[in-house]
This record gives structure tokens, C-alpha cells and sequence, in this order.
């Protein structure tokens, strides 16, 4: 038995042909797999951005609840660890330099292998003690280490995203006769910066000449029209290589007929704004659906998919139970996601009832499938909030720089009898910028307004999907706190005053 997981960072949703019939950009070897596959059409983040959603990932449970950017913790039962037990090799393949980061520690280590290939936005790699010369006038961001790395990329096949699919493309070969192996390929692209050689941006007939705009900011747009048109070409061009390169790994798959014996996913983290409600990128504003709907597809051995949809909620944390449930594997009772197999067995309905999702300290979010309700910090300073973590690390820096005489430590998660440290994360009084821009809780209609552009204003209404919050909060054990910054009273308490 076999699994292959193919993750690209960064991949719109309602950019695929395979879930809108009015996609525009170019991805033949995307819906080429679809048609393969059952594809899931209520599949949903958990926690985000990257490093976030991928614990939940090789762990099935419910990152951002608790902390935000970091490595798997050291009491973490991981899905490598668990195959590994069952004698199942693993290997992973990437160009995501971020695993390489302060704050990405332990994931492809956890691994029995892993290749690295280098170069993507700001990859250390390129090592020269001269900054290069940045464009005379640009758009959105540029990086000194992302302009020398870009001296590397002579060719199409020099790029990173080329590289990784194909240095799976020979893993594949090498270990043609191998059998009991989980393969995971993993591409930054489409990911920002949008680079790609200019004949994938001249397939959709890009006219602009103004300024270098390759890499949008996070923040409102201020762009003049025409640069916002050529954002999104650039986008839909690199997703339309890295597409032309996931044919190349689809062909090997097909010459060896893995299809037969092998269990395979295709997947996201999130997506990215693109001038959607004014925005460019993801973290600082409200979770759109342009960021938490995600596409999924999975082809099972044996089962007929064929392209046929699943209606059902599922969400990041059910690929790891997925997996081991193939590999007839045991699923450690502190997983909190389900396997998909139940459902494309046609054994259940649904798995949830609802999907939740957001970033640490952000708002958090739940979905039906009809209403999606986003809930925002209840006060200006996000107060209280604090990150629970064994692992001090975050996003290229360290926790604890600030307040280091209220750090503590202790047994202070339930899933773990492990002590953790918590740090503060929000100081009473002081205003939290991370959230500054998102003001107030919005509830929409997505089957009638899947835009997001109406919220609803019905108070009683709301106050049902709160409850729905606090319900599913409470079930995934959710520090009081998190309650508390968010406005919400948590249910047992709730229960014990009215006894």
C-alpha cells in the first residue's frame, strides 16, 4: 500500500476549473487529477497560515486555538511517527524553506527522509555579501536575499517549484518496485512572490507596463487598477507552471499505474487575497472564504470517484486520520479530525457538523456550509491571550522577548500531562495591531452571498452561530481565555451558574 500527498501553497479555490465553471486561469493537469478523484466541496482550513496548518496536518488536531507559528511539539503524535511504527517508509520533498526556519522545526526531521530544494522568496541560499540593485521603482514588496536568488533561476527547470515536482518524479523511479511508503510533495508556488518564466504570463495576454509588481502586500489595496489586472495574471501564471510541472508527476504516476494501489491527496493550506474586499494577501484581516474554502481531492484504490463531489463539511485535520486509516493504521484517540474514507465508502453522510477555523490570536471562525460566522477580538487589546507551547520558537524569531517576568510554566493543556510554557501574547491596555483592522463580527449567507460581500444583521441570528462557537470551542477544549478576548462565555461556565 501506498500514499502520495500533493500539497501547493497558496491554491485559490475558486480558481480551478474543477469547483468554478467561470475559473479563468489555466490548470489542465489540476482537473486532470479531479477526474480521478472524489472532490470535496465543503473541505475548509483549521488553522493557519502555513507552519499552523500543517501541524494540524501530520497531527489531526486543532492548532491555532492554543498557539500560532511553530514545530511540532515534543508530546505531539505525529502521522510519520505512527506509520513509522507500522514499518511505513516516508519521505517529503519540498521547496517550502520555511520548514527551515526558526519556528519550523521537526517536521521534515520527523520524516525517514527529506530533500530540500532551494531558492523560494526569502530563502537564506544565495549567499553574497553585496546587496543586489532592487528595481528603480517597484510595487508591493522586494527582498534583497529574493533578488539574489532570483540570479540562480537561468531556465524554467532551475526554478524551485520545477524542481521539487521533479525530484519526485525521480524518487518515484527510483523506488518503482517499493511497496508500504508515504510520499508527501510539497511546492511553494503558487505562493508570493509570483515568479515564473514570461511565457506563462503571455498566456493570458498581459499588457502592463508600469512599475515591478510581482509580490502584493498585506494591506488594503492602493494599486491602480491595471496593476491589480496584472497581480492576478501573475498569479494564475505560476499557478499554471507549477500545473504544467504536476502533469509531469501525473505521467509518471500513470506509467507505473500507482493509481491501482495508491492512496492519493491533493491539497492546500489557504488561499490569498487578491483585491478581494479590498485586500491583498491573508493574517491581518477577516478569514474570507477566498482563504479558508480550500479545494481537496482524494483517489482511493478500488473506489470509483471519477470526478463525483462530496458535499460533506471536512477540514485540514482529517487528512491525517485519512491516511492512517488507509495504511489500516490505528488512530491515536487525541486526533480530533476524522477519515474521509467513511465518506467516499459512503459508510457516512458527514463526519462534523461544522468546520472552525482562524489564526492564533485573530478571529476565530465557524461554518455550516450556509452561514459562516467571524468572530473578532472583543477588545482592543486582545486581551487576555497567551501561547501555550513546549517549543519557544515562532515565525523566524523567538516567544518570550517581551514580559519575561510573566512567562510561566506548567501542565497547563488537557490533552497533555507535558509542561508547556505560556507566554503572554496580548498586554491589557496596549492595542493589538495584528488585529487592528478587523473591528467588528460579520455572519453571511454563503449559499445566497458565497462573496461575502453583505453581512447579515440579525442579532438573534447571531447569537445562535455564537453559541455554535462556544459549542464547538468548548468540544476542542479551547483555554478559557480564548472565550473570554473573544467576548463569548464558555458553556460550562455558563451551565455552572445556572445549577
Amino acid at each position: 500500500m501506498k500514499a502520495i500527498v500533493i500539497l501547493l501553497d497558496t491554491l485559490n479555490r475558486h480558481m480551478l476549473e474543477t469547483y468554478n465553471d467561470q475559473a479563468w486561469t489555466k490548470t489542465p493537469n489540476i482537473s486532470r487529477l479531479a477526474k480521478k478523484s472524489f472532490v470535496f466541496d465543503n473541505h475548509w482550513a483549521g488553522s493557519l497560515p502555513c507552519m499552523p496548518a500543517r501541524r494540524d496536518f501530520m497531527t489531526g488536531r486543532m492548532d491555532f486555538l492554543e498557539r500560532g507559528w511553530g514545530g511540532l511539539e515534543p508530546f505531539d503524535i505525529t502521522l510519520t511517527k505512527q506509520l513509522r511504527e507500522k514499518v511505513i517508509f516516508s519521505h517529503i520533498v519540498t521547496d517550502h524553506y520555511h520548514y527551515f526556519s526558526t519556528g519550523g522545526e521537526n517536521y521534515c526531521q520527523s520524516f525517514h527522509t527529506w530533500d530540500f530544494h532551494r531558492g523560494q522568496e526569502g530563502d537564506p541560499w544565495v549567499s553574497k555579501v553585496q546587496s543586489p540593485d532592487l528595481p528603480d521603482e517597484f510595487l508591493g514588496r522586494a527582498l534583497d536575499q529574493h533578488e539574489k536568488n532570483q540570479s540562480k533561476f537561468l531556465e524554467e527547470k532551475d526554478y524551485p517549484g520545477p524542481k521539487t515536482i521533479q525530484a519526485a518524479c525521480n524518487w518515484l523511479k527510483e523506488n518503482e518496485s517499493a511497496d508500504d511508503y508515504f510520499l508527501m510533495v510539497e511546492a511553494f508556488d503558487p505562493h508570493e512572490p509570483f515568479d515564473c518564466p514570461d511565457d506563462y504570463l503571455d498566456l493570458y495576454q498581459d499588457q502592463y507596463e508600469g512599475p515591478r509588481f510581482n509580490w502584493p502586500k498585506y494591506s488594503k489595496v492602493n494599486e491602480p487598477p491595471e496593476a491589480m489586472d496584472h497581480i492576478q495574471k501573475r498569479y494564475a501564471a505560476t499557478l499554471t507552471m507549477i500545473d504544467h510541472w504536476l502533469g509531469k508527476l501525473l505521467d509518471e504516476m500513470d506509467r507505473q499505474n500507482l493509481w491501482d494501489d495508491t492512496l492519493v491527496l491533493f491539497t492546500t493550506d489557504h488561499g490569498l487575497l487578491l483585491g478581494e474586499h479590498e485586500w491583498t494577501g491573508k493574517n491581518i484581516m477577516h478569514v474570507y472564504n477566498e482563504i479558508a474554502h480550500l479545494p481537496l481531492m482524494v483517489h482511493v484504490p478500488k473506489e470509483e470517484g471519477n470526478g463525483e463531489h462530496i458535499s460533506a463539511i471536512t477540514q485540514n485535520i482529517d487528512l491525517m486520520p485519512t491516511i492512517l486509516d488507509y495504511f489500516n493504521v490505528p488512530i491515536p484517540s487525541k486526533v480530533q479530525g476524522n477519515s474521509l474514507l467513511k465518506l467516499i465508502e459512503r459508510k457516512k453522510e458527514k463526519i462534523r457538523d461544522y468546520a472552525l477555523y482562524g489564526m492564533f490570536g485573530m478571529t476565530v471562525n465557524i461554518t455550516d456550509g450556509k452561514y459562516t460566522y467571524l468572530r473578532a477580538p472583543a477588545r482592543e487589546d486582545n486581551y487576555p491571550c497567551h501561547v501555550y507551547t513546549a517549543m519557544p520558537t515562532t515565525f523566524r524569531s523567538f516567544h518570550g522577548q517581551r514580559l519575561i517576568e510573566q512567562i510561566e510554566m506548567g501542565r497547563f493543556l488537557d490533552h497533555t500531562n507535558y509542561p508547556v510554557f505560556k507566554f503572554p501574547y496580548s498586554v491589557k491596555g496596549e492595542s493589538f495591531q495584528m488585529a487592528a483592522h478587523i473591528k467588528e463580527n460579520h455572519l453571511f449567507d454563503i449559499e445566497a452571498d458565497y462573496e461575502q460581500r453583505n453581512p447579515i444583521k440579525d442579532e438573534e441570528l447571531e447569537n445562535r452561530y455564537a453559541e455554535k462557537l462556544i459549542q464547538a470551542m468548548s468540544e476542542l477544549k479551547a483555554p478559557k481565555e480564548q472565550f473570554t478576548r473573544l467576548g463569548l462565555v464558555n458553556i460550562s461556565e455558563r451551565s455552572d451558574r445556572n445549577e
